[in-house]
């Protein structure tokens, strides 16, 4: 008897253990397409049916933890969150051996996107002073000798939506954006309203990384990864929210 009860005590541990939720932090500073953000918690976007698809296939719950991007990492080194996607190694370069990097998994391309009325060829270290829009908190390796020589001015935002809105709003003449937001947020403006990318800022490879803890699956999430990215998926999440598959 006691062993049939130790032998069923050790199945329930064992299911509750693979039923553990894959706990996923997501930044406040997120916006679409990548993430819409209610009531604390994502409800869709790009980033939103990523996670959720990778978590579906490994076979477990997601559980998303919003935090602000200044406390992001050290959730991971804390241990309260087990992957963070969505990042380059370009932005992390000394982090630790404590975790395991996935393949590249998009390409982020960050523009300088001005109104209709910009020209349509813009270089950046040409043009006289002023404030550019960006997000707090987001590094702009190209921009940033312009802005330590004061020859151009951050103005930042909550999020990249807000800086686009204030670009529409002519509240300054140019903003960094990513192609994906910017293709989203012209979705609803008419043709001659509509944001244009006058320069490519930085282009870069981006994935996720995970906690090495024997706690997590880091090897079905690595591969579950890299099978999204080959079969075309991740593609097509994109594409459903921006009309443009990741090229």
């Amino acid at each position: 008897m006691r062993f049939a009860l130790g032998a069923l005590l050790s199945i329930s541990l064992s299911v509750a253990a693979a039923e553990a939720p894959l706990r996923f932090v997501v930044s406040d500073s997120w916006a679409m397409p990548m993430v819409q953000i209610e009531r604390g918690r994502p409800t869709q976007g790009i980033l939103h049916d990523f996670m959720v698809s990778l978590a579906t296939q490994i076979g477990v719950p997601a559980e998303f933890h919003v935090l602000p991007r200044a406390r992001v990492q050290n959730a991971m080194d804390h241990g309260e969150v087990d992957i963070r996607c969505h990042v380059s190694p370009s932005w992390l370069p000394s982090l630790s051996g404590d975790y395991i990097w996935s393949v590249p998994l998009l390409v982020q391309r960050d523009l300088l996107i001005g109104r209709r009325d910009s020209p349509t060829s813009v270089n950046p270290t040409q043009l006289p002073r002023q404030a550019i829009g960006t997000v707090r908190g987001y590094v702009y390796p190209t921009l940033q000798p312009l802005f330590d020589a004061d020859r151009l001015q951050r103005e930042d935002a909550r999020n990249q939506e807000q800086v686009l809105e204030k670009l529409l709003a002519g509240r300054y003449q140019y903003a960094v954006s990513n192609q994906w937001t910017l293709d989203w947020f012209n979705q609803r403006l008419l043709p001659d309203q509509q944001l244009q990318s006058v320069a490519l800022v930085h282009e870069q490879t981006i994935g996720c990384y995970v906690r090495n803890d024997p706690k997590v699956p880091v090897q079905r999430i690595l591969r579950t990864l890299q099978q999204m990215k080959t079969s075309g998926e991740i593609n097509d999440i994109i594409r459903l929210y921006t009309g443009n598959p990741d090229q």
